[in-house]
């Protein structure tokens, strides 16, 4: 699959809502379904916006064909008591599962929250039972450092996830 990897932009705000709504119907990884995130077209213009300029928030689009099938974004606090760590959600489409555009997205991701936001730590979430997330994100260097049981309920169950930060020297 070739792909290309491009920041966001406002105008990719229809479309992001629409692969998050595709890509949440295809697994129960993520903090939603297929009813994607409560955002309005709008709402999402306005978030990416407040990205565009940043240089402490980011997010990434791997687009093939013009088609988003893979996303990660990068999010970190002003407060000066906060500002050396930062979150990291990625997301791919189950069609593009194992074609390299995980990896490919976060070798991007790291290399802004390390160069451009100059943060210490990166933390990122991932189901417990998550072996092929949680193998990528071992892959960059990331460790356990924690469970959060029950961080989802889903259709009643209960669902665990690790806590992973990766660590700058």
């Amino acid at each position: 699959m070739n792909y290309t990897i491009e920041k966001a932009r406002s105008s990719d705000a229809a479309s992001i809502l629409e692969y998050l709504r595709q890509v949440g119907s295809e697994t129960d990884n993520l903090t939603f379904g297929a009813e994607g995130l409560p955002l309005s077209v709008e709402d999402e213009e306005k978030f990416i916006a407040s990205y565009e300029n940043s240089d402490r928030n980011v997010m990434y689009l791997a687009k093939s064909g013009g088609r988003i099938v893979g996303d990660v974004s990068f999010t970190s606090s002003p407060r000066e008591r906060l500002r050396h760590r930062g979150e990291l959600a990625i997301s791919v489409i189950k069609e593009a599962w194992g074609k390299g555009i995980g990896n490919a997205l976060m070798l991007k991701i790291i290399d802004f929250a390390k160069d451009t936001a100059g943060v210490d730590i990166i933390q990122l979430e991932v189901r417990s039972d998550n072996e092929r997330a949680i193998k990528l994100y071992e892959k960059h260097g990331f460790k356990k450092i924690g469970m959060f049981h029950g961080f989802l309920k889903i259709n009643g169950e209960l669902v665990d996830f690790d806590l992973m930060n990766l660590y700058f020297d």
